[in-house]
């Protein structure tokens, strides 16, 4: 898998590793698996596109008074619910009698680089472990819970059995990038330029990979390192079929990348 350049600092020498994520947010883990010498492909299968409508959110957000705690659960939320603030002006800092909890340390880094405070961010960055973080602190609350058009429905239903009362409002969406299909499955046609390593960060960019590569290719996806970001992720590869080579011990992508490295090495 590695060429004659590889060294202890150039790790991934050699190595073909390609991007599952969408665009606007594959070029951090790009950058750090191009400084540990991998050759980066990056073929989103996922794009983030506006929900149908902002209304349920827009909602939520000038009765916000209305709410005891924000959950976010990705960076893309983050986003989202800032743009549609901005757009309602109302300032950010009309949130801050909200507690606000965060799934990763990316997610909680953006809330607090726009000026409100996280008072929960679990070790782990998975939904349970937010719903054991706010075990005891929900009973009776509002809860606002901002996230993506289709995701796990594991934080909402939790929190409701301890006693919260949950809004689910929808910021964003998933679509499947046109030309997708065409790409991954002219990358794997060949020998020469077939990926070593495929990097999934979400379930998402499992399902739609799969469901993107035609299965003529299944056998040569078997012998590919397939690393995943964490249990959810893997959780979803194994009920497809395939089993992870590698997951990320700490659920950020610099965690992934270092168990890429050290699979590879």
């Amino acid at each position: 898998m590695k060429g004659a350049a590889a060294s202890k600092t150039k790790p991934l020498a050699g190595c073909r590793i390609l991007i599952t994520r969408a665009a606007r947010q594959s070029g951090a883990l790009g950058t750090l698996l191009a400084k540990l010498g991998a050759q980066v492909i990056a073929i989103p299968t996922i794009e983030i596109r506006p929900p149908r409508s902002y209304a349920p959110l827009d909602t939520a957000l000038l009765n916000h008074r209305n709410y005891d705690w924000l959950v976010l659960t990705s960076v893309n939320g983050v986003e989202a619910l800032f743009e549609r603030l901005k757009h309602l002006r109302i300032r950010p800092a009309a949130l801050r009698h909200m507690r606000v909890a965060a799934i990763g340390p990316a997610t909680s880094a953006e809330i607090r680089r726009r000026g409100l405070k996280v008072s929960v961010t679990p070790k782990e960055y998975i939904a349970e472990a937010v719903v054991q973080a706010l075990r005891g602190q929900t009973k009776g609350k509002r809860v606002l819970l901002v996230r993506a058009k289709v995701a796990r429905d594991v934080l909402p239903v939790e929190l409701r059995k301890a006693g919260a009362k949950v809004d689910v409002v929808e910021a964003y969406q998933t679509n499947v990038p046109a030309g997708a299909k065409a790409k991954l499955n002219r990358l794997f046609a060949l020998d020469a330029t077939r990926p070593h390593v495929v990097t999934f960060t979400s379930s998402s960019t499992v399902t739609n990979f799969l469901s993107l590569l035609g299965k003529e290719h299944y056998p040569e996806l078997r012998s590919v390192c397939l690393a995943s970001i964490g249990p959810v992720t893997s959780a979803t590869l194994e009920k497809a079929g395939f089993k992870p080579s590698v997951e990320a011990k700490e659920y950020t992508m610099q965690g992934l990348v270092e168990a890429i490295a050290e699979y590879v090495h």
